[in-house]
């Protein structure tokens, strides 16, 4: 996930880094250039010297000054000379330890110039334009204008771009410390549009519960779609939890209700309501939810969404939001989801958390979100 645009910032600094290079490199390559052309000379000459046959009078006129100052070791006649390391050069910063160390400063006129592409590679990773727009803002503010060396870019770009995620992604609620704090049943809403997967991630979430010792009851409050009663029944019998249903047609609001007096009546900790699913833009279904949520006043609504569908789950989750009002996103096939950028947007468009992930088609397959857990997989 998001691997393009790591590998985008990276060659953006690389860009932005490469001018102040090649000025560098051409500053140490006059200075080193003249000194590496006398030392070949000298080299050479201390060469011929001892190929040469020096006469006793010659030697004597050697001295060791005269030959201390190259870093070669050298004869004359049986005498070893060595070079006066208090007259050796100094040793010099390379080039690259010069170039890693320069600073300089992103204009807003370069980073613009990036940020297209950058913001590109953000919507390709299904992160709405709003959030993408707003990751860009940021990251202009904290860069440009500022002296940065090569390496602290790098390092401002990716650390922004975590401090970003971890704003927009609000922290969840724990659910289960709610549940068992409750005296009363712990009523839970289920919202979304249709083939999200709603029925089965609240099939998936009894037997969490029933796995932490928390019962519950199922009220199929779906009488709209064919056979969604019979599913819900199907999975109340395998996971051994009782099912309060209606026939077909009837009202989704009573058998909510129904379901809650069934709980307090038999001292079950929990009420799961299933829905029928709508599309987001049918205002008078929606309206029918709010019903539903009026007569069962449940302790949190939650909605239900595909993290695949991107930009479209931005616009389901808002309108159901604006309607009904959620507190909570459960976002299903995130095993599939290799992009991530859908569980930033539907948290920064609603300022809700995420809940649960579904990982899968068995019971077990749902796991609780983990904002450092999921930055870590963003592999930023």
């Amino acid at each position: 996930m998001f691997g393009k645009l790591k590998n985008k910032l990276k060659d953006w600094v690389n860009k932005v880094s490469k001018e102040n290079e090649v000025i560098e490199e051409e500053i140490i390559e006059e200075k080193v250039k003249k000194p590496k052309q006398e030392k070949k000379k000298k080299e050479k000459s201390i060469k011929d010297l001892k190929e040469e046959t020096i006469d006793e009078e010659l030697k004597k006129e050697v001295s060791k000054e005269e030959y201390s100052e190259p870093k070669l070791k050298f004869n004359v006649g049986k005498q070893i000379y060595e070079p006066n390391p208090e007259k050796s050069p100094k040793e010099k910063k390379s080039f690259f330890q010069k170039i890693i160390s320069k600073k300089r400063t992103i204009s807003p006129e370069e980073f613009r110039e990036y940020s297209e592409d950058l913001e590109m590679i953000l919507l390709e990773n299904n992160v709405a334009l709003e959030v993408a727009e707003k990751i860009i803002n940021e990251l202009e503010e904290k860069i440009t204008s500022k002296e940065l060396t090569k390496k602290e870019i790098q390092e401002t770009l990716i650390s922004t771009l975590k401090e970003i995620i971890e704003k927009v992604l609000v922290e969840p609620f724990k659910i289960l410390k709610e549940i068992k704090e409750k005296k009363d049943p712990y009523v839970i809403l289920f919202c979304g549009i249709n083939g999200t997967g709603k029925t089965t991630h609240i099939a998936k979430i009894a037997n969490l519960l029933k796995e932490k010792g928390i019962t519950s009851v199922l009220a199929a409050g779906d009488t709209f779609r064919a056979a969604a009663v019979e599913q819900l029944k199907k999975h109340g019998e395998n996971l051994d939890l009782k099912v309060i249903s209606q026939d077909y047609g009837a009202d989704p609001a009573a058998i909510g209700f129904d379901a809650i007096k069934y709980a307090k009546k038999n001292k079950i900790q929990v009420v799961l309501i299933d829905t029928a699913g709508r599309i987001h833009t049918a205002t008078n279904l929606l309206r029918e939810m709010q019903k539903i949520k009026k007569v069962c006043n449940p302790d949190r609504t939650i909605f239900v969404g595909e993290s695949i569908t991107g930009n479209d789950a931005t616009d389901q989750v808002r309108a159901f939001n604006d309607n009904i009002g959620i507190d909570g996103i459960i976002l299903s096939k995130a095993d599939i989801d290799e992009k991530g950028g859908t569980a930033l947007s539907v948290g920064y468009t609603t300022g809700k958390p995420i809940i649960f992930l579904g990982t899968g088609q068995n019971y077990k397959d749902i796991e609780q979100f983990d904002k450092d857990k999921f930055i870590e997989k963003l592999g930023l």
